[in-house]
């Protein structure tokens, strides 16, 4: 099986990447046999398979000829998208049972889909909220933990008793679980703890601390894009730093992650801090250089939107400097927490991190959690959420701010 390890023309990945070509082209080569054995003729299940990595991911995959792929996600209209996609592409060989299901993944039509369903082989879990502006209030934030750890430990606890307990379990976490300064990422070290912990007696279970994907659904590059076909200004936070891998290579980690590496692992990208850490106000100038203009700077909003018909008029876009000082947000990315040690896992451009006992905490936290989501009678408290996650997330600190990111353009 050949692997081509360029971009295609037009991908903006560069701008964010510095990369022309994967990253993970000859680990994926090298592991290729490896792939076939854990994907050829198997039927697999993807929670959240609608989103960018859940459907970069779902398009590697293709490559190895499974027997089943049931793609599962809330959102209707990207699934709709997904299926003309992949269905209108010659070079995509589809699956003999390939399925598209509007559902939520921990809802009564899940646990239906899993009576219903032969056993799976392999179950790769994408459903998450992903951006810290989901902890602006309350409500939005026990959602968050509902869909990031709550869902998943009921979703996990139905399939032994629906047939599926022989099945290997991924699911993608990320960066922010790492010494978490955002209740984002608190929920994101509780869904690897809900995670591992369902697998203490069964079958494998793995998972990737991730990188941001450049261009993905939602991220800031993409919303670079939107604001310039809107001729609207861009906005990128002063000294902000991250880490970026192209949505390609975003699809590459998670099929690498999945299976070819030691069951019990979190993985994460061999990311050099002093190389690849962008600070993003750079890759807002390289959006804007990429379309033939230079940035002119600005910190009032509105003068910047007055502006953007003028600066244009003069090969200038508008580019408003924001100050880091939203809550949860961190300065720069890192994957290995507190009391972590990374170590190899048989790939060149990957590293693990060997994952440890689940907190004894655990069960109740769930439970206490699941209560303040249920009960609609009690008045809760961010501060409410924080003690339970206390209990589970070690190191937790949350970085408070009276500023949200949905105050910010």
């Amino acid at each position: 099986m050949a692997f081509s390890d360029t971009f295609s023309d037009g991908d903006l990945s560069y701008v964010a990447t510095h990369r022309r070509s994967s990253l993970f082209t000859a680990d994926i080569e090298r592991s290729a046999d490896l792939l076939s054995d854990r994907l050829s003729e198997k039927r697999i299940l993807i929670t959240g398979g609608a989103g960018s990595i859940g459907a970069s991911t779902l398009r590697e995959l293709l490559k190895f000829r499974p027997r089943a792929v049931h793609v599962v996600d809330i959102g209707e209209n990207p699934l709709a998208e997904l299926t003309r996609d992949l269905r209108s592409q010659a070079d995509v060989p589809l699956p003999p049972d390939l399925r598209f299901l509007p559902i939520d993944f921990g809802g009564p039509a899940m646990q239906r889909h899993l009576k219903d369903e032969p056993a799976y082989d392999q179950i790769l879990h994408f459903a998450a909220h992903k951006h810290v502006r989901s902890e602006k209030d309350v409500p939005s934030l026990l959602q968050m933990l509902d869909t990031n750890a709550l869902k998943l430990d009921r979703f996990l606890r139905w399939l032994p008793l629906y047939g599926h307990e022989g099945a290997e379990i991924f699911a993608v976490s990320t960066d922010k679980a790492a010494n978490p300064s955002s209740f984002m990422g608190a929920s994101k070290r509780l869904m690897e703890h809900v995670l591992f912990a369902s697998g203490a007696q069964g079958a494998p279970r793995r998972s990737t601390r991730f990188a941001n994907v450049a261009f993905s659904n939602g991220s800031l590059p993409q919303a670079f894009l939107f604001r310039l076909a809107r001729r609207q200004p861009l906005a990128a936070p002063e000294g902000s730093r991250r880490f970026f891998v192209s949505l390609r290579e975003s699809g590459e980690i998670c099929l690498l992650a999945a299976c070819a590496v030691p069951a019990g692992h979190i993985v994460f990208p061999n990311l050099d801090p002093a190389t690849n850490l962008r600070p993003m106000l750079e890759i807002a100038e390289g959006v804007l250089a990429h379309h033939g203009l230079k940035p002119a700077y600005y910190e009032d909003e509105t003068a910047a939107i007055r502006a953007v018909e003028s600066e244009l008029a003069n090969g200038r876009y508008p580019l408003i400097v924001t100050p880091l000082d939203t809550g949860g947000e961190k300065p720069y990315e890192e994957f290995v927490g507190a009391g972590e040690s990374a170590t190899g896992v048989g790939l060149e451009e990957m590293s693990g991190i060997p994952y440890e006992a689940f907190p004894a905490d655990l069960p109740a936290a769930i439970e206490a959690l699941a209560a303040l989501r249920d009960d609609i009678s009690r008045d809760v408290t961010k501060t409410d959420v924080q003690q339970q996650l206390l209990r589970v997330v070690a190191g937790f600190r949350h970085a408070d701010s009276d500023r949200s990111l949905d105050q910010r353009a």
